[in-house]
């Protein structure tokens, strides 16, 4: 048994592999569901529905209409004129992706009640017809739908609401599949019961905050409500009816003649969104001002919501791109018409599993059997495959096949089959003297790494002087200086976590795409920003590094900096008063940044200042009494310097520290900036030589 065992343990490891991963799937908690989404977004990233015109015209709140008419939220007499002009030009339906949950604060009931006055002193103010009206009687002349939104907290001031949409169902009660809330919020009562219809805008929680589907109907204190889009339709068609038509595990169709709606089990539709059309929009002012062609709303679906930015209605979508929250209804409402939503088949999970389990199955065991240059071919070939197959699913079928998982299958089990494979074939040659050989060669490699970190800055000294004394065979720290042009000059000062080849070779990409960022004269941010994305995506687990970025200019003394989880910034003036600059971001290499506006920098003017920077290794170092040197002794040893230039300041900082110790604490690293004098050094001939020895 126990031969047996050592024989096939390559499979048995690999089946309890392959159950994990399925039992995994099968779970599908948040995180590989997030692995799915992947897929689903690439779908619509590479092909993107592409529209040049638009069933759905959106009137947009938009910075212009908050200019014109002040801060939302509007008066709703502006709401009531701006519905009556577009109900002028005959559209399908009129959508308000907006809640008007409380009294307009200038009707005259308000007034009266804010003003403390007098009923008989305001008989005239009380006949007056307030805005709440006025809009009233428009929704109610309009065919007109008012948002209603799920909630799982009560609100204050609602009343018992139904939805305007009657459904029939046929072949079960879809209350028992739907997404369900105990409460639900609205608008006025008066107003909601003067509209033709109550949309649903209540989305999924989605741990990543994008939109990817909705249901068509939800539940609202045991009450079932279309989906904003499917309302509209339903309006706009002149239908009374929803008829949702079940089977045996849940919703199967959604209907409101003529358009039939295939959903999951729990009602939900996958939205498949086309690139955003400015023709789409007007500005609200625009419509209230009628200035706008009355053919533009003409049969058309009118859905009125906000752009403006301080208004928060922005949501984040499939294609990369964030939209205001009414385009979302919008596209579903398109999607509807014209049947180009996306689904999502149950039993295409099925397939999914089944199909993993195959190709992971067949590309372990040729891994086990043929040479791994062929076995590569394997591997790739079924990578092609599944692609191939999920994009093709999703052009020619419209429905969304996880290609992500598989690949993430396929991927974990023929790189676990080729580790058993390498360490089969070299089971027999691993022994301690090899181990050895290989302390040796990274302690070798790591010295050649770092000697070529660090640049030979000897004729900047005037102004700009660093110097790094190792702790051990190998440091963690590194520091570069560039010359981009006659006057400007980048620069770096880091501090990598860890130790041995692996920081090494993690330093080594950090300074390589720091030199070439700046080289091409970047903005000091994109330079950040590039080195931080680098790192993230090299996947060095654990791994970051907390560093100082740099730009100046020696003609206008400018500088401009980043602090990435470093040591505070020494600055000080030529009377010695001290400014320690502590840092405002966290160290690079840890989360990838989506913009160049997660970098924060700070510019300050250098003239008659002097700029230093160090790693830990300083601040940490021991002093012959056994303390810590700290910021303090640094700023003691410039204090006690009577030449204050950058070489002066470094020389006397790592004198201090080593001072003959048989081990240093850490790396002494620092870095020193003075821009009152910016000759370069020339060198001759014998000098340099003797420098370089």
């Amino acid at each position: 048994m126990n031969s047996l065992f050592i024989k096939y343990k390559n499979y048995i490891f690999f089946l309890i592999l392959l159950f994990f991963l399925i039992v995994l799937k099968t779970i599908n908690p948040s995180f590989i569901k997030s692995v799915s989404h992947l897929s689903f977004d690439l779908y619509q990233k590479v092909f993107p529905l592409n529209k040049q015109t638009s069933e759905v015209i959106i009137i947009d709140i938009d910075e212009k209409s908050l200019g014109k008419f002040g801060q939302f939220p509007w008066n709703r007499s502006i709401f009531a004129k701006i519905l009556e002009n577009v109900s002028a030009a005959e559209p399908k339906a009129v959508g308000f992706d907006i809640f008007f949950t409380e009294k307009d604060k200038q009707s005259p009931e308000e007034i009266i009640s804010a003003y403390n006055l007098i009923p008989n002193d305001v008989v005239e103010l009380q006949k007056i017809k307030g805005p709440d009206e006025i809009f009233r009687e428009q929704l109610e002349k309009s065919k007109s739908v008012i948002a209603v939104l799920g909630s799982n907290v009560s609100s204050h001031g609602t009343y018992d609401r139904s939805a305007k949409a009657k459904f029939l169902s046929k072949g079960g009660d879809p209350k028992e599949f739907t997404y369900s809330y105990p409460y639900s919020i609205g608008s006025l009562e008066k107003l909601e019961k003067s509209v033709k219809g109550l949309g649903s805008i209540s989305f999924l929680d989605q741990t990543d905050g994008i939109i990817r589907s909705l249901p068509l109907i939800v539940r609202l204190k045991n009450k079932l409500y279309p989906t904003m889009g499917l309302e509209m339709v339903r309006i706009g068609s002149n239908q009374k009816n929803l008829y949702v038509e079940m089977n045996e595990i849940g919703i199967n169709r959604i209907s409101s003649r003529p358009y039939k709606i295939s959903s999951d089990p729990n009602g939900i539709i996958w939205i498949r969104y086309k690139k955003s059309l400015k023709s789409q929009y007007i500005s609200a002012s625009s419509v209230f001002d009628e200035k706008f062609d009355p053919k533009r709303f003409k049969d058309k679906y009118v859905l009125i919501g906000a752009s403006a930015q301080g208004l928060f209605d922005l949501v984040k979508i499939p294609l990369g791109v964030t939209i205001p929250g009414v385009e979302v209804h919008g596209n579903v409402i398109e999607n509807i018409l014209d049947q180009s939503y996306l689904i999502r088949n149950p039993n295409t999970y099925i397939f999914e599993l089944l199909f993993s389990i195959i190709v992971a199955c067949a590309t372990f065991i040729f891994s086990q059997k043929i040479k791994p240059k062929y076995s590569l071919s394997i591997f790739f070939g079924s990578l092609t495959t599944v692609i191939v197959i999920g994009f093709s699913v999703f052009l020619f079928r419209s429905e969304l096949v996880d290609i992500s998982y598989p690949i993430f299958m396929l991927t974990i089990t023929f790189l676990t089959g080729l580790y058993f494979r390498f360490v089969e074939e070299n089971r027999i040659a691993i022994s301690n003297l090899q181990k050895e050989a290989k302390l040796l060669k990274e302690r070798e490699l790591a010295g050649e790494v770092q000697k070529s970190l660090f640049p030979d800055i000897s004729k900047f000294e005037n102004f700009i002087y660093a110097t790094n004394v190792p702790a051990r065979d190998v440091s963690g720290d590194y520091f570069d200086v560039v010359n981009v042009n006659k006057n400007e000059y980048f620069f770096t000062l880091a501090d990598v976590s860890g130790k041995g080849i692996k920081a090494g070779m993690y330093m080594a990409k950090a300074s390589s795409i720091f030199r070439t960022l700046s080289n091409l004269s970047f903005p000091l941010e994109k330079i950040v920003f590039g080195v931080n994305n680098e790192l993230v995506e090299a996947k060095f687990k654990g791994m970051f590094v907390t560093a100082v970025f740099g730009k100046f200019n020696i003609d206008t003394n400018e500088i401009t900096f980043v602090n990435a989880g470093h040591e505070s910034i020494m600055v000080f003036d030529r009377n010695k008063n001290f400014e320690f600059i502590k840092s405002e971001m966290p160290p690079i290499g840890i989360i990838k940044y989506f913009s160049e506006s997660m970098v924060k920098s700070k510019t300050m003017n250098l003239k008659e200042k002097t700029f230093v920077v160090y790693t830990d290794g300083v601040t940490e170092g021991y002093l012959k009494n056994g303390q810590e040197l700290g910021a303090e002794g640094v700023q003691r040893i410039v204090t006690g310097l009577n030449d204050i230039t950058p070489k002066n300041i470094v020389d006397s900082i790592a004198i201090e520290l080593n001072w003959g110790a048989e081990k240093l604490r850490d790396d002494i690293t620092c870095l020193a900036l003075d821009l009152k004098n910016t000759e370069l050094v020339k060198f001759t001939k014998k000098q340099k030589d003797k420098t370089d020895g």
